[in-house]
């Protein structure tokens, strides 16, 4: 059998993806997440093949999800399911250790393809998002966004979300000084000076959504 974890924090898309899993032979859903925290406590738990991420997932993001899931369990396969087409989230995914990007607008004729290639130990990129790989390999400039480490990012999202530096340190299982390091150096890269600006930010670039 070919174990799948799925992490959505929306029900029908999560029901939607099941009825499709479980419809191929062979194929089951070993548990559902409704955010990166519990994915990556249940991806170390169940051991699935392939995990199936929605970028946007509240407490930590797909990015921080996939780091910890590959970190701690390098034999799964990460699947990033997303509405975003954004090549510097395509590229934080990919040095977390994610193999394969779909866009949910793309699910219906891709998502069998993206969970067999996975299953095999194959990555897998629709030709929209290799097409965007390619572009911004070859015009990439420094721009303010493409500065921001990973985890920095993964710090917006929680400020933007309301965390306190107290709540961030243990959702990341990090000091509060490192959560205050992290945060003080975005508010510098970004020339920022007040949290409002910061969920302002966030809510732009789509690290969190409106």
């Amino acid at each position: 059998m070919t174990r799948i974890l799925i992490a959505d924090d929306h029900e029908v898309v999560r029901s939607g993806l099941r009825a499709i899993i479980e419809a191929q032979p062979r194929w089951e859903v070993v548990g559902e997440a409704t955010d990166g925290k519990d994915a990556v406590r249940k991806a170390v738990d169940l051991k699935p093949d392939v995990a199936i991420l929605d970028y946007s997932l509240p407490l930590i993001n797909g990015v921080e999800a996939t780091r910890q899931i590959c970190a701690r369990s390098p034999g799964i396969e990460v699947l990033i399911f997303t509405m975003h087409d954004s090549e510097t989230l395509i590229f934080d995914l990919l040095k977390a250790g994610a193999r394969g990007y779909l866009l949910k607008s793309d699910a219906g004729r891709f998502l069998i393809s993206a969970i067999e290639s996975l299953a095999a130990h194959k990555p897998f990129f629709t030709a929209r998002v290799s097409q965007t790989l390619l572009d911004s390999y070859l015009t990439r400039s420094g721009t303010t966004e493409c500065i921001l480490t990973p985890r920095e990012r993964g710090v917006i999202q929680l400020i933007a979300e309301g965390n306190s530096n107290k709540q961030i340190a243990n959702i990341l299982t990090i000091s509060v000084k490192t959560v205050e390091t992290h945060r003080a150096a975005v508010m510098r890269k970004l020339n920022l000076s007040s949290a409002a600006g910061l969920v302002r930010y966030a809510v732009r670039n789509k690290i969190i959504e409106a």
